[in-house]
């Protein structure tokens, strides 16, 4: 939904809301998530202490920083991929894709909007396997995803490799299952 709402702001007359949408979007994608975890796990508790005029930090705690970065850090990216699909009018899409090449312009046509949707969807979900692969960075604040736990318990019983070894089949089984929907789709938009 956030990300929605920055696309909206972008495409907005407005030029003021698309200069600060813009300039979000820019910064965001300019700077690396791990960065932007620590940053804020370890600024916003100092910087809300001061606006506030406690004398010490006001602690945010490491789920809290997990959610709230990941969630602006992938909004700047979800924003951009619904962007792109409303800010070319349906004429330039086909003839952005013919440029790419016939089968890049058979999925695409002036008469077939949903195309652009469903094009919009496809590229909406790869940026989600992006996101879950990035899941592990929280471990600079302590966080526990499924690799910490992992790690946690592999060094409790002694069972390093195995536990790492689970861990990336997790991994590769759940980032293979949405990287074939997503080819899925795309072939499916191809055929369309």
């Amino acid at each position: 939904m956030l990300g929605t709402l920055i696309a909206i702001a972008r495409l907005s007359p407005n030029p003021v809301l698309s200069f600060v949408a813009s300039s979000y979007v820019n910064l965001i994608r300019s700077i690396q998530l791990i960065l932007v975890i620590f940053w804020f796990f370890f600024l916003v508790p100092w910087i809300a202490g001061w606006v506030m005029g406690a004398s010490r930090p006001i602690p945010v705690g490491p789920e809290y920083t997990a959610y709230i970065t990941f969630s602006l850090f992938e909004a700047a990216y979800f924003g951009e991929i619904v962007r792109a699909v409303h800010s070319v009018d349906s004429s330039g899409q086909t003839e952005s894709a013919w440029a790419l090449g016939p089968d890049a312009a058979a999925g695409l046509s002036a008469r077939d909007p949903a195309a652009s949707v469903a094009q919009c969807v496809a590229d909406l979900l790869t940026q989600t396997i992006i996101l879950f692969q990035d899941t592990s960075l929280v471990y600079v604040i302590s966080a526990t995803d499924l690799l910490g736990a992992a790690s946690k318990v592999a060094q409790r019983d002694g069972r390093l490799v195995e536990m790492y070894l689970a861990v990336a089949v997790i991994y590769f089984v759940v980032c293979f299952a949405a990287s074939q929907t997503v080819k899925r789709m795309e072939h499916a938009l191809r055929k369309a």
